[in-house]
């Protein structure tokens, strides 16, 4: 039987109701329409559908959502204020620390909760917190050199998103000719 729940996600609250048992990564993804919270193994290994949840990364994919209700739920979507991205996602842009996009959002959530508790961390240190956000993309240089970028404050001042609107061009190859 569904049951009447509230969660705040990003600083919002979201009137739903679900199943006792759904879990807080489907419940954001599907109820909230928030899909930047990946689902990666499914069980609580990879950090793609890292969330934090009351100042605690949590693993969303292992969370019931109704044991959510009245805590604070911050997802890749709630990072970005007033247009401006959050240091973190920023250097992840300058430094190259995204590839394909399906870990990315876990890690910056994962380096956001790391600086929250520890804005000064070692590399050391940050390699040991990332540990539990896997990446099939990369070595991890470019996350680690993202996260210590944020660390010491080498991120670009003036640093605004660029999006560009190209039309893709397909080339001919002359395969089909008429006969």
């Amino acid at each position: 039987m569904k049951q009447h729940v509230v969660l705040k996600v990003n600083g919002e609250d979201y009137e739903i109701d679900i199943e006792p048992n759904k879990l807080l990564l489907h419940t954001l993804r599907e109820e909230v329409e928030l899909t930047g919270t990946k689902e990666g193994c499914s069980i609580g290994v990879c950090g793609a559908c890292s969330v934090i949840v009351d100042g605690r990364l949590v693993s969303s994919c292992l969370t019931l959502a109704i044991a959510c209700q009245g805590k604070e739920i911050t997802t890749i979507e709630g990072l970005a204020k007033d247009g401006k991205l959050h240091p973190v996602q920023q250097a992840f842009l300058e430094y190259g620390g995204f590839q394909c996009g399906i870990c990315t959002p876990g890690q910056i959530i994962a380096a956001k909760a790391l600086l929250d508790q520890n804005p000064n961390p070692s590399e050391e240190e940050v390699k040991e917190w990332m540990s539990g956000n896997l990446c099939r993309c990369t070595g991890y240089y470019k996350i680690l050199e993202s996260v210590m970028a944020v660390v010491h404050n080498k991120i670009s001042a003036d640093f605004q998103l660029k999006r560009e609107h190209k039309t893709a061009k397909i080339q001919s190859l002359n395969v089909y000719k008429p006969h």
